[in-house]
């Protein structure tokens, strides 16, 4: 007795492709992401650089804690 071929491979490599370009686009939101972070941090040492070559005693003041805790 014969059997049909109910193409299982075909929704099996289907299922398999959507899973990929599923991973493909969280894979490149967390590129774009990280890179907009990464952007961001830099800007901010950037910003403390200038403070620091400008007046770092000031900044360094403005962490001491008051009354010597």
């Amino acid at each position: 007795m014969a059997t049909k071929d109910t193409g299982g491979q075909e929704r099996a490599s289907k299922q398999t492709q959507d899973a990929e370009d599923e991973f493909v686009d969280e894979t490149s939101e967390l590129r774009d992401r990280h890179a907009k972070l990464s952007e961001d941090v830099d800007d901010v040492l950037d910003e403390i650089d200038e403070v620091l070559e400008t007046d770092a005693e000031s900044f360094v003041r403005g962490f001491v804690q008051k009354g010597g805790q």
